[in-house]
């Protein structure tokens, strides 16, 4: 299964964790807008100790300042996925300068980790600011992403050509994976779950 641009793996969590406190002590924001964002995402180990993710996601909701699983029920998400799914929990999803509410299905392989897009999953992403927009075409416009124009929801949205769901909606931007085990992403149930996620907006 080909995995989304914002989870591939590479380096150790060590050095993501100290990247960060680097960019939350500088004088400028990790998410200026004077700056464009990077497309690529910050990498992070499939395996790791609770402390350190625990430590990453910290650091990151406090520069993102935005709680993803606020605006997502588990109840939605498990709509979505068409079958029950755990409580979310907060990850990494850098390409949008935030962080991910991430949701397993029963069928999700372990070890699970909010870092790494899996199977039998829902990833629900929301940048809130003035950055929206420009994390919105930035991803858009990322060689990785054949953008399919969607209708009918926010002030424009697109499907990523293989994975996602964004939606830029004032100074929101909203992105939804739905991953159902042994199948594609869902388009439909991404759209599903954003119906119920947008008037949350606001």
């Amino acid at each position: 299964m080909r995995l989304h641009p914002m989870v591939r793996l590479g380096g150790l969590v060590g050095v993501v964790a100290a990247g960060i406190l680097v960019a939350a002590c500088s004088s400028s924001s990790s998410t200026s807008s004077t700056t464009a964002p990077a497309t690529q995402p910050s990498t992070t180990a499939a395996s790791t100790s609770s402390t350190a993710v625990a430590s990453t996601t910290t650091t990151a909701a406090t520069t993102a300042n935005f709680d993803s699983c606020s605006v997502v029920t588990q109840a939605e998400a498990a709509a979505a996925l068409g079958q029950s799914v755990t409580a979310g929990v907060l990850g990494n999803a850098t390409v949008e300068g935030g962080l991910a509410c991430v949701f397993y299905g029963p069928s999700s392989p372990p070890p699970t980790t909010p870092n790494v897009a899996q199977a039998d999953s829902v990833r629900v992403v929301v940048v809130k600011g003035a950055d929206a927009s420009t994390w919105y075409n930035n991803y858009q416009s990322s060689p990785e992403v054949h953008a399919q124009p969607v209708t009918g929801y926010g002030d424009e949205a697109f499907y990523d050509g293989y994975a996602s769901l964004s939606v830029l909606r004032g100074d929101y931007y909203l992105r939804v994976a739905v991953a159902p085990a042994g199948a594609a992403p869902s388009l439909p149930a991404e759209e599903q779950l954003a119906t119920a996620i947008l008037p949350k907006l606001s």
